[in-house]
């Protein structure tokens, strides 16, 4: 089976023996949880992580069920542009009518007696749109489940719409009252796959998906089964005042890269580092209130210090930086004004 399922080209895993559920993960994984695209051991040809590792490779096919002939087969449904109706049977108490089929309200006038499965509510929702129930869809691939539920396979058009997988009891993404959705982030048990409540049989004549209907893809869609692509967030620009008055500016600021200049005409002695302090503080203060430019800033006193002291040059941008971060908190205009 599993390489039936990769010559149609659907990803395959490994499911326990004798169950319905993926093979176990290694020691190491189960010890140091990880994500699945961390994982050395899926490059390395093992199956951890459940249908992470589902793969089409027929030397992988043949390591993994040759050495193991017990395990199951289960599908990667997203992969393999597979979307899946899981109908389940279970005996579970009926909810309100308002949460059998999400989003379309139930008149009191439809008599909801004997409703007890996801057959019934698939029914539902089908007749309410005008179309037969998949369940009884002779055209597709249809699975009978050992508890008596029902897979109704479906394929997605290549390159078309992708649809995730769901819970027929979720508040928030669901077709129906017990009918899951499987899709991208999840698998299917495929037919033959035998466990002690019995077997995984195909019923009728159709032993391939069928096209999902246009009626049902369009449910899908209204029920949130269609991923929206993250947005992209830009970050908001971060506003940048237009230098204002940079002449006077300039002349508030000249004198004192003049004291730093200064400096030049002797090695010590001179208070370079408080002179360059106070210019860049000046600077800083004149740069927050929009009367020049921080490169504008930087540059001259970048200049002003180098010409002094040429050889302190990774000292005088650490005073800089700063003493230019420490101005910018009290704006300063040069004529006082606000």
């Amino acid at each position: 089976m599993a390489r039936w399922c990769a010559a149609n080209g659907w990803p395959v895993h490994p499911l326990a023996a004798g169950r319905k559920t993926p093979a176990g993960n290694c020691p190491a994984c189960r010890e140091d949880p990880h994500r699945p695209a961390d994982c050395p051991c899926l490059p390395a040809g093992k199956w951890c992580h459940g249908f992470h590792a589902a793969t089409t490779d027929p030397e992988l096919l043949a390591a993994w069920w040759g050495v193991n002939p017990a395990l199951g087969v289960g599908v990667s449904c997203g992969p393999a542009g597979l979307v899946v109706l899981d109908i389940d049977a279970h005996s579970a108490e009926v909810p309100h009518r308002d949460r059998l089929l999400p989003g379309i309200p139930i008149h009191e006038s439809v008599n909801l007696t004997g409703l007890a499965s996801g057959f019934d509510t698939l029914a539902l929702l089908a007749a309410l749109r005008g179309a037969p129930s998949p369940a009884e869809d002779e055209s597709t691939l249809r699975v009978r489940t050992p508890s008596g539920g029902l897979h109704v396979w479906y394929r997605t058009t290549p390159g078309g719409l992708r649809y995730r997988s769901s819970v027929g009891s979720s508040p928030k993404v669901a077709l129906a009252w017990q009918v899951d959705i499987r899709a991208i982030g999840g698998y299917i048990v495929t037919p033959a796959t035998r466990t002690p409540a019995g077997t995984y049989t195909a019923i009728g004549a159709a032993r391939l998906p069928a096209l999902l209907p246009d009626w049902l893809a369009a449910e899908l869609h209204r029920t949130g089964h269609t991923p929206q692509p993250a947005p992209v967030r830009v970050p908001a620009p971060r506003p940048v005042r237009a230098p204002r008055a940079a002449s006077r500016a300039l002349r508030l600021l000249e004198p004192l890269l003049a004291e730093v200049r200064g400096c030049a005409a002797a090695a010590e002695g001179t208070a370079f580092t408080e002179k360059l302090n106070r210019a860049a503080y000046t600077a800083g203060g004149l740069v927050a209130a929009g009367h020049l430019s921080e490169p504008r800033a930087h540059d001259l006193l970048t200049e002003a210090a180098d010409a002094a002291r040429p050889h302190r040059h990774r000292h005088s941008l650490t005073v800089i930086a700063s003493a230019l971060s420490a101005g910018a908190a009290r704006p300063l205009h040069p004529e006082g004004r606000p």
